[in-house]
């Protein structure tokens, strides 16, 4: 009597495969493994909370001076920071401050991005005659330095936080209109935009289509560069006078108002300078980490 008998299966022990990530899940994942991108991250939205809940959390009003408690010491107590020299809460000021300078740190980029974007990939795009006309033009704004321009610029137009957004703004263009063109032309001779225009595609749908989606990236992360800066630019103008009015809490403003103090209570007029150090290396170690992460190469 034969025993019949059954073959038997090999036990398949392989995973099921991972869901694939699109490049930005890919690059969402990149930078969250990088810790130090990670901490700047952190360190801009704790200070993004700051400019938007900042009235409602300083301990003290801002606005109110009391001479009897001008240039207090750090640690003083009812003014952790000290006071200025009005006798202002330091760290009611530090905090009310946030919002009115991140405010006219990034939105003259904003409005650059937005702008210089548009004209990079047009003349990108368009090149020949167009692509000159325009980067010429470009170039004459793109040959004084930032810091000069924009001082020029404010002194033109006159102090006030309006004119030193558009002053900003207008620095920020030729830069971010440069890079959008470089990145515009690499990707206008890519064999996917050669094929749609080949279809018959008209050229406002292939750069909808096509080309927005492949700039976008890189002109966004140099953007994000460009904060810093713009951080310290309206700082510098606030400082030399062209920029907010007292007695409006901006940290350059509020640096200008302390330099006679730096004698008696150099702690105390330090501190603006401390946000504004901390504000701009934190939005530059996020460009880098924004940067790498983008970076599918590696």
């Amino acid at each position: 009597m034969t025993a019949s008998t059954t073959p038997m299966l090999a036990p398949t022990d392989s995973a099921p495969a991972a869901p694939s990530r699109g490049y930005w899940g890919a690059a969402l994942h990149r930078f969250a493994r990088d810790p130090v991108a990670m901490g700047a991250a952190l360190v801009v939205l704790l200070l993004v909370a700051l400019a938007v809940f900042g009235p409602w959390i300083a301990p003290a009003d801002p606005y109110a001076a009391s001479m009897l408690k001008r240039l207090k010491p750090i640690g003083t107590e009812g003014l952790p920071l000290g006071s200025d020299e009005l006798g202002r809460d330091m760290l009611s000021r530090l905090i009310v401050g946030a919002r009115l300078s991140l405010f006219i740190g990034i939105t003259p980029v904003v409005c650059a991005f937005m702008l210089g974007s548009a004209i990079g990939i047009v003349a990108g795009y368009a090149g020949g005659i167009t692509n000159t006309v325009i980067m010429r033009t470009i170039d004459v704004f793109y040959a004084f330095p930032s810091v000069l321009l924009a001082i020029a610029l404010s002194g033109v137009l006159g102090a006030g936080i309006v004119n030193s957004l558009i002053s900003l703004t207008i620095v920020f263009i030729p830069q971010i209109a440069r890079v959008a063109e470089s990145v515009t032309t690499q990707v206008r001779n890519r064999d996917y935009v050669e094929a749609a225009r080949a279809s018959g595609a008209g050229a406002f749908t292939i750069v909808r289509v096509h080309v927005l989606g492949n700039v976008l990236g890189p002109i966004f992360v140099y953007a994000t560069s460009l904060i810093a800066v713009s951080m310290i630019l309206a700082s510098g103008l606030s400082f030399l006078g062209l920029g907010v009015k007292p007695p409006e809490p901006e940290w350059g403003l509020m640096l200008n108002t302390l330099r006679t103090a730096i004698y008696v209570q150099p702690w105390v007029a330090a501190l603006p300078g401390l946000m504004i150090f901390i504000t701009s290396i934190s939005f530059n170690i996020l460009s880098d980490g924004l940067r790498a992460a983008m970076d599918n190469k590696g």
